[in-house]
């Protein structure tokens, strides 16, 4: 591994090409290359954003996107769980109501400002005009526990938690009129998935719920929309192999009594060959084995992620 490995992000300067498609009859999805993206439903009287862009100068260009199909309001935005990077643009939609689980706002509360600090750290690029983001964090409007039913004039949109994974308030977008998934992270396609949040053991069987409702498309967290049930079913077998690659190597090391920098070594490069061409790979790996070393010593929830702790967790794992 290189000496000269940059913090997380940063070396991230590259822009990329957004693509606006549509994937269902109601559903769209913005994409970027591997960046974050966003899941549009488009309903008879209204439309619903999930999961919002960093910043709300960034959150304008879907806005954009959207106005270029349709005129209805944007009456929800739905936080999939609760990074920065996916909610701190929520300002700039104007929505009536802003959805979360309450586990995701319960996050908000114990970690959101330590979280918002970490992130706008990690991910310069993401936060282009990170000065339009108000000041404060991006609180829900209305949560609920387990599902939730919103209907969009007759379209029926479900916010179902089918059980902890990338974070402990993973909510997806359901459509079931039309089998078309918004996954959030929990979902990753061509993307390496990010767990310094996860919770390891818990999230294949996540991912089994998931396939469960057999979606015909699927709006990933990063990279290309999914649009067959094959790439669907694709894009759940690529994260499940990484996550459950991961945890395995990380609890042979910790069965073994190795300490966490022996067993990041180790893991990296049983990984590299594998998933090294997915983007972030680099980015996500020290914070993805941290977590995963915590979980196999016993540490049955994550710890908060801060913007010291993080640069502490790289200098010992890349220095």
């Amino acid at each position: 591994m290189s000496q000269a490995k940059k913090f997380a992000s940063q070396a991230d300067m590259e822009e990329k090409k957004i693509t606006f498609s549509q994937i269902s009859e109601h559903a769209w999805a913005y994409t970027a290359e591997g960046d974050p993206n966003t899941g549009i439903v488009i309903g008879d009287d209204c439309v619903l954003v999930a999961d919002t862009q960093a910043t709300p100068a960034m959150a304008a260009d879907v806005v954009r996107r959207i106005r270029e199909v349709t005129d209805k309001p944007i009456k929800y935005v739905v936080l999939t769980h609760y990074h920065a990077v996916r909610v701190l643009g929520a300002a700039g939609y104007g929505a009536e109501h802003i959805l979360a689980s309450q586990d995701t706002r319960d996050l908000i509360v114990e970690r959101g400002e330590a979280d918002k600090a970490s992130e706008i750290g990690r991910f310069p690029r993401l936060f282009q005009n990170v000065e339009t983001v108000p000041p404060g964090l991006t609180w829900p409007t209305m949560t609920f526990t387990g599902k939730m039913t919103l209907w969009l004039g007759k379209l029926e949109v479900q916010l179902i938690q089918l059980g902890r994974g990338h974070t402990k308030g993973d909510t997806v977008v359901w459509l079931p009129g039309e089998r078309t998934l918004l996954s959030g992270d929990l979902v990753e396609f061509g993307a390496t998935p990010y767990a310094g949040d996860a919770y390891f053991q818990d999230w294949p069987q996540t991912l089994d719920n998931i396939a469960a409702l057999k979606p015909a498309a699927l709006v990933p967290g990063r990279g290309a929309a999914l649009t067959t049930p094959a790439e669907v079913a694709e894009g759940l077998a690529g994260t499940r192999n990484f996550i459950s690659d991961v945890y395995a190597s990380v609890q042979e090391g910790v069965k073994a009594g190795r300490d966490l920098n022996t067993v990041y070594k180790d893991t990296y490069a049983k990984l590299k060959p594998k998933y090294s061409q997915w983007v972030i790979f680099d980015h996500c790996m020290p914070f993805d084995v941290s977590r995963a070393y915590d979980e196999a010593s016993g540490h049955a929830d994550p710890r908060v992620w801060t913007a010291e702790r993080d640069i502490e967790m790289w200098k010992a794992l890349e220095g």
